[in-house]
């Protein structure tokens, strides 16, 4: 698997994926909860990473999808064509931003448990579409470069860490986070167009 797939791992969190992990740390259970969460994190993308490796193995049964290093390759193709989605998405995400809110399901997380946590993070990734157009890039490289899903275990770990960044800041520094950590919450929360913006344009500057 190409290195450059790696950075995509971040793509993966923001937006209401990292505002989801910020909420359950801000919670009395956070440990527990967070711990869930990142469970169904893990699980989901190494899912999803599996499911598109096999689409793309079968459409490479009947077209050939090239070498990830030739740019008119079908492989490549298709991942420019997932750059152009995102694009139009961050524009779109830019002319409504006056109405954007964050999903109101957001708010139901501070009364979460650990089952409803690791819920959240399953759903929350394989339902959100900039994260599905991530792991269809992952999965066209991994068949592209002819790799096992073996070699997704560092992208799926890079999303997990990523994923457990509001947790590990509330074990390293404990009263600090907690004070933070509410504000980050709610400035997430007014500023949720500006946040889907840079997931999508960071993806696209990855992937050019």
């Amino acid at each position: 698997m190409s290195l450059q797939i790696l950075p995509l791992a971040i793509t993966m969190m923001v937006g209401p994926q990292i505002m989801s992990a910020i909420i359950l740390v801000t919670t009395e259970r956070a440990v527990r909860v967070s711990l869930g969460f990142l469970a169904g994190v893990a699980v989901a993308t190494m899912l999803g990473v599996a499911v598109t490796r096999g689409v793309f193995a079968l459409v490479g049964n009947n077209v050939e999808l090239g070498d990830p290093s030739d740019r008119g390759a079908a492989g490549t193709v298709v991942q420019y064509v997932l750059v152009g989605v995102l694009l139009l998405a961050a524009l779109k995400a830019y002319v409504r931003r006056e109405t954007a809110a964050p999903p109101k399901w957001l708010g139901a997380l501070m009364e979460a448990g650990p089952r409803k946590a690791f819920r959240t993070g399953f759903l929350v990734i394989l339902l959100m579409p900039s994260d599905v157009a991530v792991m269809l890039t992952v999965g066209a490289n991994l068949e592209q470069s002819d790799s096992s899903l073996v070699s997704a275990l560092p992208f799926v770990g890079a999303v997990v860490l990523v994923a457990a960044l509001p947790l590990l800041a509330l074990l390293l520094f404990h009263r600090r986070a907690e004070r933070v950590m509410p504000r980050v919450r709610e400035w997430l929360g007014t500023h949720s167009w500006v946040v889907n913006i840079v997931a999508y344009l960071v993806f696209v500057v990855l992937l050019l």
